[in-house]
Order: C-alpha cells, then structure tokens, then sequence
C-alpha cells in the first residue's frame, strides 16, 4: 500500500488534525466545523480511552479519514489482535512502536493483510517520540543521536513490512533516502510559523516539512486552538497545494 508524492497535495490534504480533547462532545463540537476535505483526523489515547471505539466510527461515518493513534506495544499475539481489531472500526490508519520488535510488527502486519490488501489500514511504526532529545535518549539507555535510532528503527519497520513510520520532520530527508519515496513519513511536532512549541522539541513548519519529504503532517494545537480553525485549515492546504 503506498502513497503519491507531492503531485497529488490538491487531491489529499496531508493534514490529519490531532483531536487531542478531554471527552467526545468537546470533539464533536470541533469536528463538525471540519470538512474531511480538508484534512483528516487523530484519535490518541486521551480521547479513545474516554468516548470508545463507538466515536472512531462515528468520524468514519462522516467521511473522515482516522488515524488511531494509540501506538501499541505488546507481545506480538497480543498487538496483532489489538490490530485487527481496530480496522473494523473502519481506521485510514494505525500504529505500533517500533522498539516492539520486528516479531510484533511483523505479526500486525500479518494480522492486516488478512483483512484484504484493499481494505487494510496503513501500517506505520513510531520510531522516536518528537517530546525526545539527546538528553533524554542518554538517560533512558539509547546510545547515539535522535537520527541514529530514527534510522535504525525505521529501517527495521521497513524490512518488517510495515507502511512508513512516525519520525520528526528533522529526520525526514534522512528516512526518504534510506527507506524510499513510498515508505510513507507521518509527522507530528509541525507548528505554524510564530506559535508555541508546547512539549515537543524537534518541530517544523508545514511547508518545511513537506519538503523535507513528509508525506503527512499531524498538527494539533495550532487548530484545535485556533479561533476559526477551518480557515487555518484551508491555509496550511493552500500553501502545500502552491508547492507543486
């Protein structure tokens, strides 16, 4: 399953707005100032443990395309059930953690391909937290620098079959040289030009990104927070679309 390059930006936004909110009314509300047009949407943790399975699917019923972000990481029997499980709820999109191992991803993987390679879910692993720097990759036990374990991870969810990867834009231009212009690149920490970096520490603007060699770009707060957040939307996608 594999992804166009730049050419196509007018045909599929590349954003996938992160619904990072407490309970599903308050992302309810957000959502139905959205246009699946104009993006597509995250699910994490936060949300999917409060509002359920039931509120994936109710954003796919309105066309929307979702990214299950809930980053499993288990025993391989256990990922790859979690897996099949969540692409019957209808998911554009899933992931996994990387450091799993090749044994877990690759048993998600199979666990999807049984579903039928036309209706599957992507497949992407999270290589390193974009919340993680060298300081903190020293003090957790990783040797070498954000873009070594980024390479090596990611190279390891290739050769396991998986989609693409989450990865910070910094190492984009890197993972497209290794990995290819298919492997698909998802990528959090993107901020507008001006706004606040929050927690996460290695960011870059959409614009930026994409020619780094993103091919998806999860932003957050600078929409979720924005005073008319359909109009930033329509932004973001107007200067991607002039990049072609």
């Amino acid at each position: 399953m594999t992804i166009s390059n730049v050419s196509s930006l007018d045909d599929d936004s590349r954003i996938i707005v992160a619904l990072d909110f407490p309970e599903a009314k308050i992302a309810e509300e957000f959502v139905s100032k959205l246009d699946p047009k104009l993006c597509k949407l995250k699910v994490g943790k936060e949300l999917f443990t409060r509002a359920g399975p039931s509120f994936v699917e109710v954003l796919v019923s309105k066309g929307f395309d979702v990214f299950l972000d809930l980053k499993f990481h288990d025993i391989p029997n256990t990922v790859a059930s979690a897996c099949s499980v969540a692409a019957d709820l209808g998911v554009w999109m899933m992931n996994v953690h990387a450091s799993g191992g090749r044994g877990m991803m690759e048993a998600a993987r199979e666990a999807l391909d049984k579903k039928g390679q036309d209706g599957r879910p992507l497949l992407i692993a999270v290589t390193i937290l974009t919340s993680i720097d060298q300081s903190d990759l020293s003090e957790i036990g990783f040797s070498g620098t954000p873009e070594d374990n980024v390479r090596r991870l990611g190279l390891l969810a290739k050769s396991a079959g998986l989609d693409g990867v989450v990865c910070s834009a910094m190492e984009t231009e890197m993972l497209r040289k290794e990995c290819g212009r298919e492997f698909v690149l998802v990528t959090p920490g993107i901020r507008l030009a001006g706004s606040d970096k929050g927690d996460q520490k290695r960011v870059m603007t959409p614009v930026n990104a994409i020619r780094a060699g993103s091919h998806y770009l999860v932003i957050g707060r600078p929409v979720t927070q924005a005073g008319d957040p359909r109009k930033i939307l329509i932004n973001i996608n107007n200067e991607l679309n002039r990049l072609i």
